[in-house]
């Protein structure tokens, strides 16, 4: 057994500390278990002491951190299950199945509250698309995401794209889903009652997967290839057989707990049911359904396959519950019970194989607190000079516009069916995602964000962006925002600078959350996303929800009426650290990300909801990357007419035109609702600014910029489409 720890990712002082908590030395079964369930992807042990920064609770919140996913009440009985994962490690190396599991995983974690799927939404980081590795890696994930979601018929309605070379060798695959539950059909993976039952549902068990959670809790090397047997294999048509099951079963009672087996198979969710419940269980893995023959009991618990759910089942509903299964087409095994034992015992027929305490494997997980150190390139990069002029106004916008990071998305999301379900109100392409909910006037909207640059020069107010732009994203859609869901990404926490990142980005974030009242009620911690020794920029991918009281008084970026008024709404200064305008002409990622004041933002918030009650609004757009002229340019795209700027002359064009200053938004209204609307700014005391009007087929910014609308549509739709 010596040193059969260390190629398990186990160090030498935690093989110490098993054996210490069992007294003996572990057989190889037992040691598997541990070193799955004590790996960074499962115990958080770098994680776990500063995520407690987080605010948590809310009067809407009904489950927080803890479980498979966040609920928030939405009112009239209904509640939203959402949570965020990543499966970046997988995705790198097979990134069409990677980037499938990826969406099959965090979709499991929602029925696994009871709650039917209604969206999907992809964040998601690729290096430069000049590099031909990258451009596989970009059109294989987003197939894989396609073809799972489409294939089980859950919309992908949302997303967030950026291509920077910091993500080459190792791009970012985050997934969020939501979905849809009645209040008091909230199901938890609390396994009680010894004596009960574990039923396995779903598909079969496999060779796939197994240590796939190890895997992602190390970085990338050219060794990585060789890990495609760590990567899992997904099978969405079993997936949507899968999920009817586990909502019928939910539906009618028969179910005591649902549990996902993602990460660490049976081992995870059997030991995280327990540990929750304060109970043990046996499992016997001789019972267990099997593809491939001849397979060891510690490959049967640690297995990731697929399509697999956990249940706790009354005897007595045993053969209700086999009934649904087989209506549906879906396996369902008896393969242990629940016991008062404490322990986690598993058997191969009457044989035991191994037996650990549950809190052992769980709440006795060690935990780390490294060395946090400011990294040195932080002096070098927070002088940002003088911004260069572009040599022509015009020219700029047409290249910033064609820019992969701000051109149009359509090649993505044209691959996805985002309306199935025919819940989609508000499309691809918007600030956020609006979903009625059917039945109710209600509707809910949803919008990922995260800026990497941001948080690569300053994690603290890289963290606060990322909460605040992804809230602001909602409320200009029209929604009063309930919570936040989140997908940490960054390097290897045993890195002194690259754990001061982390620590920085989640106190920002903190600070954000309490200041807007805006909780975190779920959440995804991915480290170790490093190839050949190099970090990813650290990206928290921040995903937002919020409630839309009346479905009929949401608004989209689109203008939409000829002679509507344009107006800008908060203060622009001269920010350029991390912009798009700044990499765009010089080619550099430097000086301090735009500043943000909360009492400001808070005001903006009021401000939008209250004129968007009151129906003063034709459009509006949160103003972030790429500043004003970005949001000039899509709004107007997005509804198919053009635009005239009028305005007296600034003291500098580029600062007007491409500042990313934050708390800004971009509206059009009709001329009769002008004064009240400039009275709603006054109380609200936001700075309020007459652009000009939506007019033509040109884009005119006083005498400086005229541009037909078709060349900016030509150069926006082909940003991405001409460099695949």
């Amino acid at each position: 057994m010596e040193k059969i720890y260390l190629s398990l990712g186990l160090k030498e002082e935690e093989y110490q500390r098993i054996v210490e908590l069992l007294g003996r030395e572990p057989n190889f079964l037992e040691l598997s278990m541990f070193s799955v369930l004590w790996s960074e992807h499962c115990a958080y042990k770098h994680s776990k002491e500063v995520l407690k920064k987080f605010p948590t609770q809310a009067p809407w919140v009904i489950q927080g951190p803890g479980e498979n996913a966040g609920v928030v009440d939405i009112g009239e009985g209904l509640a939203v299950a959402f949570k965020m994962e990543s499966h970046n490690h997988p995705s790198a190396i097979e990134p069409y199945q990677g980037a499938a599991t990826g969406v099959g995983g965090i979709v499991r974690d929602i029925f696994s509250m009871g709650a039917r799927p209604i969206a999907l939404l992809d964040p998601l980081r690729f290096g430069e698309l000049e590099n031909e590795r990258v451009k596989y890696l970009f059109e294989e994930v987003v197939a894989g995401i396609a073809g799972y979601g489409n294939c089980i018929g859950v919309p992908t309605v949302g997303g967030d794209l950026y291509f920077e070379q910091a993500y080459e060798g190792n791009p970012l695959v985050n997934v969020m889903c939501v979905g849809l539950v009645e209040k008091e059909k909230i199901l938890k993976g609390v396994a009680k009652g010894p004596g009960n039952l574990l039923v396995l549902i779903g598909a079969k068990t496999g060779r796939d997967g197994i240590h796939g959670c190890t895997f992602a809790s190390e970085e990338l090397t050219e060794e990585s290839e060789e890990r495609r047997p760590a990567v899992q294999v997904g099978d969405p048509f079993t997936e949507k057989l899968l999920i009817e099951a586990c909502l019928e079963l939910s539906e009618k009672g028969l179910l005591v707990a649902l549990q996902d087996l993602g990460a660490a198979g049976l081992t995870s969710s059997s030991a995280e049911m327990a540990s929750k419940g304060k109970v043990g269980v046996d499992i016997d893995v001789s019972k267990v359904p099997r593809r491939e023959e001849g397979m060891e009991p510690y490959e049967v618990m640690i297995s990731e396959s697929q399509e697999r759910m956990l249940a706790v089942v009354k005897p007595e509903k045993l053969e209700e519950v086999k009934a649904v299964c087989q209506w549906w087409g879906v396996e369902a095994a008896v393969v242990g019970k629940v016991t008062d034992t404490g322990m986690i015992r598993v058997f191969e027929e009457e044989n035991l194989k191994g037996e650990i305490p549950v809190e052992a494997l769980t709440e006795k997980a060690p935990v780390y607190h490294p060395e946090a150190k400011r990294p040195s390139y932080l002096d070098e990069l927070s002088f940002l000079g003088e911004i260069p002029k572009p040599p022509s106004l015009e020219e700029a916008i047409l290249e910033m516009v064609s820019s992969p990071n701000l051109s149009s998305r359509r090649w993505v999301f044209e691959q996805y069916d985002h309306m199935v379900q025919t819940n989609t109100v508000v499309l691809p392409g918007s600030d956020a995602a609006v979903l009625r909910i059917k039945g109710t006037d209600r509707g809910i909207a949803l919008s990922v964000d995260g800026n990497g640059r941001y948080t690569y020069l300053n994690p603290r107010i890289g963290g606060r962006i990322a909460v605040a732009e992804a809230i602001r994203n909602i409320v200009v859609s029209g929604a009063k925002p309930l919570a936040i869901t989140d997908c940490l990404n960054f390097g290897n926490p045993e890195d002194p600078e690259i754990f001061w990142q982390f620590k920085e980005a989640v106190e920002g974030m903190a600070e954000a959350c309490r200041a807007l009242n805006v909780p975190v009620v779920s959440g995804n911690v991915s480290f170790y996303n490093e190839s050949f020794g190099k970090a990813i920029y650290p990206t928290p991918i921040v995903g937002a929800v919020g409630v839309v009281e009346d479905i009929r008084k949401h608004t989209t970026i689109a203008f939409t009426e000829e002679g509507a008024l344009v107006v800008l709404l908060g203060e622009t200064f001269s920010e350029f650290g991390g912009s798009e305008y700044l990499k765009l002409i010089s080619g550099e990622i430097r000086g301090e990300p735009p500043s943000l004041d909360f009492e400001r933002e808070k005001r903006l918030y009021s401000f939008m909801l209250e004129a968007i009650r009151e129906g003063l609004l034709l459009s509006a757009h949160d103003l972030s990357d790429g500043g004003l002229a970005q949001a000039l340019v899509e709004s107007a795209l997005a509804g198919g007419l053009g635009v005239h700027v009028d305005v007296e002359e600034p003291e500098d064009w580029t600062t007007f035109l491409f500042s990313e200053s934050q708390s800004r938004v971009l509206v059009s209204l009709r001329g009769e609702d002008l004064p009240r609307l400039k009275m709603l700014a006054r109380e609200k005391e936001l700075s309020f600014t007459v652009l000009g009007h939506v007019s033509g087929s040109r884009f005119i910014v006083n005498d400086r910029i005229n541009l037909a609308m078709s060349d900016l549509r030509e150069a926006w739709e082909n940003g991405i489409s001409s460099r695949l």
